[in-house]
């Protein structure tokens, strides 16, 4: 470990967490694992965190957003969370018990079993867009499996980072589970401590740089990163539905979701039609009203700025934009809300295909054969998330085998991921590893097989000095392999 301690440029804030890193770790070292009595308490209190504030959490996103739809930080963050606890608390006894494995039958009559076992103390980079919900769900698969925790908000949600730091103090030993500053130097050295497993959710970019200081420790990660999402038409698919839930998809916190539909594929013959009915899906649900208070805000100026870059870059190349208001219109950028905006005829050399777009501009592109969206697909990184609307099986199957991606919703966007019986991650460039009710215990658990012999196993045939018995043995061996 690269000693920060000793570093001459090391600040105080970024002393104070090596000294709390080094104390969690000596304790999680010195320490029986936590038992379930004490780990459902750690869930009790984590849940309390959240309900005992959860208004001061609305206004404190709010705040840092410039506006967040309370209804949004509702329904995508706190109630997923109170969803995600009570799902561990109800199957946390049976995730902990030792799973049997079966034994061959050479080995008869011993046994093997498999021990859960918490790794020690996790480490979570957590990112901005849903900044409760996405800070606190790893958190909760490793408080299942026993861990300790350090959290590292992000610097663009100040206002919720300062009163999740304060919350959590109340509730919780600062070698069970601590949420540091949000300054610079901590979150560049946080990547460099010796955690026993790190959590990054965020950028592609980011994200390589993350498991490259984690990988100096050989710490292993799980990285939820994000790519290009795309959304499936297919021609077998009612339009007016796949248009409504695509507009919902998309505009959820403003599209800054890192698996919102990122551009549509359409059969070219109803492309017009399928964009004036997302186009008339989106009016309907968020007006044009930047004032509306169920559209959120972007996130901060210079997000708000590459929105406009991405969206001017694709009308100078000839681009068609539909937006009810042009992004620099004053009205809306005091709100720091960036228009809906569909862009039609957006080519592969465009910025706006060729980065992850985070916020409300949707491409819509033809297609001409059904196989032409597979293709178009698979020449790119594998996408975080992926979704297909229609009602030909034969056609949907295809398309779930031939393409690589974190996960699927079919006839739907956005649903796959609120499954606390299904893992959640990404595939390549748009992640590594996975959590989630069980999935998330098991990652940040040791599963440890153990071999139990038996007395009167004939394992002790295999010792020297060899003779006829090992022949014997082998031969028996062979036969039953």
């Amino acid at each position: 470990m690269d000693n920060i301690v000793d570093r001459p440029q090391a600040s105080a804030a970024l002393v104070a967490l090596t000294v709390s890193f080094e104390a969690m770790f000596a304790r999680s070292r010195a320490e029986p694992p936590a038992d379930c009595a004490e780990r459902l308490d750690r869930l009790a209190r984590l849940r309390a965190v959240v309900a005992d504030h959860e208004e001061r959490f609305r206004q404190a996103i709010s705040a840092d957003f410039g506006h967040r739809s309370a209804v949004e930080t509702t329904i995508a963050e706190a109630m997923l969370v109170f969803s995600e606890i009570r799902h561990a608390t109800k199957h946390l006894k049976g995730w902990m018990a030792p799973q049997r494995v079966a034994t061959a039958l050479q080995f008869l009559p011993a046994r093997n079993r498999l021990m859960p076992q918490p790794l020690g103390v996790v480490g979570i980079i957590a990112p901005w867009n849903y900044p409760l919900q996405l800070t606190l769900a790893p958190a909760i698969g490793a408080i299942a499996a026993g861990n300790r925790i350090i959290i590292k908000p992000s610097d663009l949600v100040p206002h919720f980072s300062a009163l999740l730091k304060e919350m959590v103090a109340e509730r919780f030993d600062a070698t069970e589970l601590l949420v540091t500053g949000v300054e610079d130097d901590v979150a560049k050295g946080f990547a460099h401590l010796p955690f026993d497993h790190l959590v990054f959710t965020g950028s592609t970019r980011v994200g390589r740089l993350v498991a490259e200081a984690a990988g100096r420790n050989l710490t292993p990660v799980t990285l939820e990163l994000g790519g290009k999402s795309p959304a499936i038409i297919d021609a077998s698919a009612d339009l007016d539905e796949a248009a409504e839930r695509i507009a919902y998809g998309k505009l959820l916190n403003a599209g800054q979701t890192c698996i919102a539909p990122d551009y549509v594929l359409v059969p070219e013959s109803t492309l017009q039609a399928f964009a004036e009915k997302v186009r008339a899906a989106m009016r309907r649900m968020f007006g044009t009203d930047p004032a509306n208070k169920d559209y959120t805000s972007i996130i901060s100026d210079r997000h708000y700025a590459r929105l406009e870059g991405l969206v001017a870059e694709a009308a100078q190349r000839g681009a068609k934009i539909l937006q009810p208001a042009r992004a620099d219109d004053p009205n809306w950028k005091a709100h720091r809300k960036f228009p809906p905006t569909l862009i039609l005829g957006a080519t592969e050399d465009m910025a706006v295909m060729r980065e992850e777009i985070f916020g409300p501009v949707l491409p819509v592109l033809g297609t001409h054969e059904p196989a032409d969206a597979i293709t178009f697909i698979n020449r790119r990184d594998r996408p975080l998330a992926l979704y297909w609307f229609g009602k030909d099986g034969e056609a949907r199957d295809q398309v779930l085998a031939r393409t690589v991606s974190g996960g699927v919703t079919i006839n739907d966007c956005l649903f796959h991921f609120a499954q606390t019986n299904q893992p959640m991650g990404g595939v390549g460039a748009s992640g590594t590893g996975a959590y989630h009710g069980e999935w998330g215990f098991r990652t940040f658990s040791k599963l440890k097989p153990v071999f139990y012999r038996s007395k009167f196993n004939r394992l002790a045939d295999l010792y020297p000095p060899y003779g006829g018995k090992i022949a014997r043995l082998e031969k028996m061996m062979r036969f039953m392999s």
